[in-house]
């Protein structure tokens, strides 16, 4: 088949997008714990609007209400529960740096 005939084709594909996860009923709302706790990860952070496929005004009022909730105490800002689930605990000093000597010993004698 010629080239400029492959174009014109219907491709066999479907670029139907799946539906959002939000229908027009639901109410976003800090007190609708159920609906809240699908948009945030097992860290407790808010997952990004591709992720979610939502729509920008959804994503803002999702965002909103997780915080209001966090404020409110119904939410908690991080979730650690990872870490006792194991019956490790991770010291808190992990990851950070130590200050590093300057000078050897034998310069801070001198000053």
């Amino acid at each position: 088949m010629d080239k400029s005939k492959r174009l014109f084709l219907k491709s066999t594909r479907s670029f139907r997008r799946p539906l959002p996860p939000i229908r027009s009923g639901d109410r976003i709302d800090y007190r609708n714990m159920s609906l809240i706790s699908r948009f945030i990860s097992e860290q407790g952070k808010i997952l990004s609007r591709r992720v979610n496929r939502l729509t920008l005004k959804q994503q803002r009022l999702i965002t909103i209400a997780i915080k209001q909730a966090r404020i409110l105490s119904l939410l908690p800002f991080l979730n650690n529960e990872k870490q006792f689930e194991k019956g490790e605990l991770v010291p808190k000093t992990t990851g950070l740096r130590t200050r590093k000597n300057r000078f050897p010993l034998s310069m801070e004698s001198k000053f």
